[in-house]
Order: structure tokens, then sequence, then C-alpha cells
């Protein structure tokens, strides 16, 4: 699973703060870095072409980053978040399975009210998968594993099934993939019915819809639980029909 941050709830005296230029600058080159990344892969993109496109030169790079490997880190993590916060949204003692569902899916679908810059850093993650850094390894130990175990475990409690099963595992990857699919193709959504994503009342609505998907397969799976195991096929066919 593909972590995100949420949007900042922004305050009536932040709104009026100018940033700084430097400020500017470093985000300029933050977005410009992620656009590129994304186009073109690590290797391909040049300082010089990172330093042009956010209309400043490569001193900069040095001084906000370091140096371009710097710059690549702070691009792909610009949609990451801290696993503990996602987590503290979705598994809690107290929730009901749609309550957990709801912050399961909320803390996934933040990132879609973002726009084209959350697209972007999509892309870049499709883009690392592909051109593999290291980074993408380190994502999936350090954010994905988590949030994906905690997951499970909200699950199996709900279900009253062992948490490490590979029912619980199963399901919970089935969940998520209904996030998932919707975020790494955006594009196509974008193309194929716009008005599915163009406004944050297109996204709430799709936080509703995939609670009930997921209730429903959890509902499936828990029906499936309390059934007798069927026999072996093997054992069916000797027995010939009933």
């Amino acid at each position: 699973m593909i972590e995100k941050n949420a949007t900042p709830t922004l305050h009536a005296d932040d709104a009026r703060k100018p940033r700084s230029d430097g400020e500017q600058s470093r985000e300029r080159l933050l977005h410009s870095a992620i656009r590129l990344f994304a186009e073109q892969g690590y290797a391909k993109t040049s300082t010089r072409e990172l330093a042009q496109a956010a209309g400043t030169n490569a001193a900069a790079i040095r001084y906000y980053f370091g140096d371009k490997a710097g710059l690549y880190r702070a691009a792909f993590a610009q949609q990451s978040s801290d696993p503990q916060d996602n987590i503290a949204l979705y598994e809690q003692p107290h929730f009901t399975l749609r309550q957990s569902l709801e912050g399961f899916y909320a803390q996934l679908l933040a990132p879609m009210q973002q726009g084209e810059i959350a697209r972007d850093c999509m892309r870049l993650w499709c883009r690392e998968m592909l051109e593999p850094t290291g980074l993408w390894a380190r994502e999936i130990d350090q954010n994905i594993r988590p949030e994906h175990e905690a997951l499970t475990r909200v699950l199996a409690r709900h279900l009253g099934a062992p948490d490490n099963s590979d029912d619980m595992h199963r399901l919970a990857f089935s969940i998520a993939s209904l996030a998932l699919q919707h975020m790494v193709g955006a594009e196509v959504l974008q193309t194929l019915r716009p008005q599915l994503l163009e406004s944050p009342h297109a996204i709430d609505t799709w936080l509703a819809r995939m609670t009930d998907y997921a209730l429903a397969m959890a509902d499936v799976e828990r029906r499936r639980l309390a059934l007798p195991p069927s026999p072996p096929t093997a054992q069916r066919q000797a027995e010939g029909p009933a």
C-alpha cells in the first residue's frame, strides 16, 4: 500500500503569512523534480534540467537538498507520512469495522485532493518500481508493511480470525487494492470519467463507496469462515454425485 500525507488544515493567520523567497524556491525545485523524475527517471534527469525547470540554479539544489540524490529522496517522500499516524486513523479498539475502513481509506485518498501534484507523485512511485534506486524497497519495509499488518489485525479482530492467517492477508490486500487502483489509474479515470475526481465531494463519495464495498468483501469472508470446509476435489469426485 502506497502511503500519503493528508492535506494540512490552514488557519486564517497561516493564510496571511507570505512564504519567503527561499520557501518558494525550494517548493518550485521539489515540484519540478517530482515531474521530471517521474517522466525521465533519476539517471536521465540532470541537475541542470532540474534547476532550469524550477527557474533557479544548481547551487539552489545543493543548498536545499545537498545533491541530486537528496532532491530525489525528498521528491519520493513528498507524499509519504509516518505510518503510525496513518495506523492511528484505523486501528483503534473502540472503532467499528466501518469506522476503521473509513479511516484506512481516508489516509490513502487524502492526497487525491491535491490534484496534479498527487498524480505526478504516483507516476514517480511507478517509475521507482520500474527503475529502483532502493527507495521503493525501503518504503515497503518501513511504511507499507506495518500499515498492511495493522489492517490485517483490524480485520481479524472483527471477523474472529487469526490475524496472521493467509485469509486475513488476502482480504487486506483486496481491500487496499480498491484505493490503489484508484490512485494508479487516476489518469484513466481522468480521461474516461473526469467528474469522478474533479472535486473534494467526488473524493468523499469514493471514500464512502469504497467503505461499503470493503464491508461487503469482509462480510463474504465472515460467511465463508463460518462454513464447514468443503471436501477436496479428488474426494468429491470419488464420492460421485450426491
